[in-house]
């Protein structure tokens, strides 16, 4: 039963990945009230009408959240613009906390982990208690970037979210303008969540998903029950000649000296742990040290730290032992550390013993 809980589990996991894509892709060409909401706090919020696929402009209005609702209650008109609408927010400043931050040049396509993972580093809150985004980075230099991390608690945006989901909106987000920034596409977006189907009320994605699968389930069934009934003599068949294969391929491989060839060429195409170490020892220059060293078949895996990561391919390369050394990972250095921290791969040359 456990087995049959964790498939369901992951079938809906997928089933609602699948249903946020669509509505995602429908929310993009289809046109949508956007509602632009102000204020300094969610004491007292102005609602303002930003675009509008039909109907007329309406004016500014101004109400309180009481209960996850809107105080005084709104106008009909307002409350059918704001029914599958895409709300929109700029948090006070005095709500978001602001810090630049740094990083190497090569880690721009892994910042999402990076700076989850040290979230609760950076600010107050973990990373399940924070809404947090960033600016586009900049280069500072030749091999590092710079940008601005904004975050805020979830518990600042969650009256906001209530009130959307309340309201039948269907997508809330929220953004940060940065200190000293007049531009408001600089603006950093610090959450961002679809509320409903973009396709309406009418339309309901994940059960039609689901009976799409189960139509193509049970036709693959039925193809699977037809393909076993006439392929049962073709199997057969198959076994046999591939029986009569591995056999005529096994008496080809029997010598007298089938084992001993078989060991000395495992012997010389097989790297030496010793070797690769010394050799790594020549390669690598004074200050780098190396805290993690891993072998597999014809790879090594070299994690440390050094003063210049980027040259540590070139004297790698340099040896005779290694080839195609590349980085596996981000480059990174933290505050508390004396260096870069590297994680570099590299092929072994298979030359470990003699051909004689």
């Amino acid at each position: 039963m456990t087995i049959v809980s964790e498939a369901r589990g992951l079938f809906d996991e997928w089933v609602a990945a699948v249903a946020a894509a669509v509505d995602t892709a429908i929310g993009r060409y289809a046109r949508r009230p956007h509602i632009v909401l102000g204020g300094e706090s969610t004491d007292v919020l102005t609602a303002r009408l930003q675009s509008a696929p039909k109907g007329p402009a309406l004016p500014d209005i101004s109400f309180r959240i009481v209960n996850g609702r809107p105080s005084p209650s709104l106008p009909a008109d307002w409350q059918a613009a704001f029914r599958g609408s895409r709300i929109e927010t700029v948090l006070a400043s005095g709500q978001v906390m602001f810090r630049p931050l740094d990083f190497p040049k090569q880690a721009v396509d892994f910042l999402d982990g990076m700076i989850r993972t040290q979230i609760d580093r950076l600010t107050p809150w973990s990373a399940d208690g924070a809404v947090f985004g960033w600016s586009s980075p900049s280069a500072i230099g030749q091999d590092r970037i710079e940008l601005t991390l904004a975050a805020t608690s979830k518990q600042e945006i969650e009256p906001l979210v209530q009130l959307a989901a309340g309201l039948g909106a269907q997508s809330f987000a929220a953004f940060a303008a940065p200190p000293n920034e007049g531009d408001t596409s600089a603006d950093i977006k610090v959450f961002d969540q679809t509320l409903g189907s973009a396709a309406g009320r009418g339309f309901d994605t994940p059960r039609i998903l689901r009976a799409v699968l189960l139509s193509a389930g049970v036709a693959a069934a039925v193809a699977l029950l037809l393909g076993a009934y006439f392929g049962n003599s073709l199997d057969s068949e198959q076994q046999q000649l591939t029986r009569r294969i591995s056999e005529r391929r096994a008496a080809l491989r029997l010598g007298p000296d089938s084992t001993v060839g078989l060991l000395a060429k495992r012997k010389q195409t097989s790297p030496s742990s010793v070797v690769v170490l010394e050799a790594l020892s020549q390669a690598l220059p004074d200050g780098t040290y190396v805290t993690e060293l891993r072998i597999d078949g014809d790879k090594v895996q070299v994690v440390g730290m050094t003063q210049d990561a980027p040259s540590l391919i070139r004297l790698i390369e340099k040896s005779p032992q290694f080839a195609r050394a590349t980085f596996f990972a981000p480059t990174t250095r933290a505050q508390n550390e004396p260096g870069e921290r590297f994680h570099i791969e590299a092929r072994i040359t298979p030359s470990f013993g003699s051909s004689t």
